[in-house]
């Protein structure tokens, strides 16, 4: 099988990070926990979450189905649905590395890119680079963070070469 553009730029950027004596930028450990059919593979959510992480990370990325991800969300949210994404930062590795897990939710992910006219790859893309961002700090909980955030994720995603995901909300602020 041909290796996509997204999985041979992985490899060179790991490959480059390595030539130039710096730490793996990345350690990922990815779970299917839902049925495979229509989830990103290893590459795609690799580069994704290398462009969003601004420092050396280990992360669990657990894709699961939406009994899983309504309990989730109920224990450690409070709120008893599903939701698309959750993140749990754990603060650092001893190597210095950030830590965490980003949870994302297969059927609710699916339902939402259908609802929104999106592609599933490029709601995920996006669910998993605002996952990213979480697990390095941003949040939208104010105004002016969400605007921080919404800002950082759009530039990532559009050097991912995806659109713009707040491009429509943008324009009818």
């Amino acid at each position: 099988m041909k290796p996509t553009n997204e999985a041979r730029r992985s490899r060179r950027a790991t490959a480059a990070s390595h030539a130039r004596g710096r730490r793996r930028p990345l350690e990922l450990a990815l779970q299917y926990a839902a049925p495979r059919a229509g989830l990103p593979r290893r590459a795609s959510v690799a580069a994704w979450m290398v462009a969003a992480l601004a420092r050396p990370a280990a992360v669990t990325v657990r894709f699961v189905g939406g009994h899983e991800g309504r309990q989730l969300n109920r224990d450690y949210r409070g709120r008893d649905y599903a939701t698309n994404v959750l993140t749990f930062a754990y603060g650092r590795t001893p190597s210095g590395a950030l830590a965490g897990d980003i949870v994302l939710c297969a059927p609710v992910v699916a339902r939402e890119a259908r609802a929104q006219g999106k592609l599933l790859r490029a709601h995920y893309a996006r669910l998993t680079v605002h996952g990213a961002l979480h697990l390095q700090g941003y949040d939208h909980e104010r105004a002016a963070d969400a605007a921080r955030m919404e800002r950082r994720e759009a530039r990532i995603l559009t050097r991912l070469g995806f659109e713009d995901p707040y491009r429509e909300v943008a324009a009818e602020r």
